[in-house]
């Protein structure tokens, strides 16, 4: 384990940086996307966390860390779920000391050339989503019935449980890693695709401050989806069971109430980047049944 450090709060001070992958049978994406990486986050620590791959997976970033100490790789012994290998990888930016953790499909659905503009954005806030759905974001190659299905879903979302996030359900984002450490992630149940939901109501409850950046979001051009229908019916079990009793005011996990707007929001954005970013201050723990739209956006989505 690295020594502890002091932590670096700003990418003008040459922020630690962690990227982190979750593959199962994703070699031919990896052999395009680690470069890609590589060329827009020179100085960022690439962690695949792989799920003892048929295809190779595991074996090649093995050998792309024997050459480039950037890479690293955590193999585990067979499919354990989405949001335990995202949760490993946080785990993995704590104890390894990292200042921003930057969580990514492997599948080419998340562009790299966003990553400045997600790392630029925590200059202001703790955790940044990468957004489909604010001006500049868009998605490619869906089917026009997943796409209606997934906005109408994050409108709800928001209309319900006041966030004033417009892509609840996207996995590409940046946190701040103090953050994490702060989070009780010991407390998060979900290990599939309800974990992004869980593990960003969670970061709601200790005050973090959330915004967004537009992205191209590109449907997987290689591979299978991994989203199967027990994994969705798992997930929606997990958000109902933490979601009902958040609604209805029984949630009995002390949060702490949230910062208040930094004076970004209260003025006009003076840059390009900042007009692109939009930020999201929350109040108290407010319900994740907003998770729920993830699952029927996901399941419904693979339908169509």
């Amino acid at each position: 384990m690295a020594a502890p450090r002091l932590a670096c709060v700003s990418v003008r001070c040459s922020p630690r940086v962690l990227v982190s992958l979750a593959t199962y049978n994703e070699r031919p994406n990896l052999e395009r996307l680690l470069p890609a990486i590589v060329q827009h986050w020179p100085t960022a620590d690439i962690l695949v966390i792989d799920d003892n791959s048929p295809d190779g997976s595991g074996e090649y970033v093995r050998e792309l860390a024997r050459r480039d100490g950037r890479f690293r790789l955590l193999s585990r012994p067979g499919k354990l779920g989405l949001g335990t290998a995202v949760l490993a990888g946080m785990h993995y930016a704590i104890d390894h000391h990292y200042d921003f953790f930057v969580n990514m499909d492997a599948d080419l659905s998340h562009d790299p050339r966003h990553l400045p503009a997600l790392l630029a954005g925590m200059e202001q806030h703790d955790v940044m989503i990468g957004s489909r759905y604010i001006p500049g974001g868009k998605t490619i190659d869906w089917p026009l019935s997943r796409y209606l299905l997934s906005r109408a879903v994050n409108l709800l979302v928001r209309f319900l449980f006041r966030f004033r996030a417009h892509d609840l359900s996207g996995s590409y984002r940046c946190y701040r890693v103090s953050k994490l450490r702060e989070a009780g992630l010991e407390r998060v149940r979900s290990q599939g695709y309800s974990f992004m939901q869980e593990v960003l109501f969670r970061c709601q409850q200790i005050g973090c401050r959330i915004g967004e950046t537009p992205i191209t979001f590109v449907e997987r051009q290689a591979g299978a989806s991994k989203v199967s229908l027990y994994e969705s019916a798992r997930s929606l079990g997990r958000l109902l069971r933490l979601g009902v009793p958040t609604f209805f005011g029984l949630e009995t996990t002390p949060c702490r109430r949230a910062a208040p707007p930094t004076s970004q929001a209260d003025s006009q954005p003076t840059s390009q980047a900042d007009s692109q970013r939009r930020e999201n201050h929350t109040g108290r723990g407010r319900p994740l049944l907003g998770g729920l739209g993830q699952q029927l956006s996901d399941e419904l989505g693979q339908v169509a």
